[in-house]
């Protein structure tokens, strides 16, 4: 009798612990670092690239931004798109050109209160030569390419 009382009790304890396993496994969302875990309210406030904390974080669209203080993560969740890099945080001049590069957060201009991103200083330089030009052109395309895979284009 005491073994099948202790087989009953592992066996409740064993649906307990799956039931538990499962409910937190459906509760976990894959999501993408924003900005390379750099606070996008800190090239606004701050003028530089500021990385953020895993303390002050928030989703949106599925992008987890991370923000140096729970006063940046405030003025973001008030207004993300005063805050949010434009094409989604990929190079800017990528854009104009009808393509999706990673983008360096260290490289970076604000141009007419929005973040725009570059590869990096070289094509940054490029990008500089004709913002308006290149801005309306990453315009023009990013509707086109916003939702399909980078290595498809």
């Amino acid at each position: 009798m005491k073994l099948r009382l202790k087989q009953i009790i592992q066996l409740v304890a064993l649906i307990l612990v799956g039931s538990v396993a499962t409910a937190l496994a459906s509760d976990v969302a894959i999501s993408t670092p924003g900005l390379s875990g750099h606070d996008p309210v800190a090239y606004f406030t701050d003028g530089r690239a500021v990385r953020g904390s895993g303390f002050h974080v928030t989703v949106q669209d599925g992008v987890t931004y991370a923000f140096a203080s729970d006063e940046h993560k405030t003025l973001f969740k008030k207004s993300p798109e005063k805050y949010l890099p434009a094409y989604g945080g990929y190079c800017a001049y990528g854009v104009a050109l009808g393509k999706k590069f990673v983008a360096d957060p260290e490289v970076w201009k604000i141009v007419g209160d929005k973040l725009y991103l570059n590869l990096d200083k070289g094509i940054q330089q490029k990008w500089e030569k004709d913002i308006p030009g290149h801005i309306l052109k990453a315009e023009k395309n990013w509707g086109e390419i916003k939702d399909k895979n980078a290595s498809n284009l």
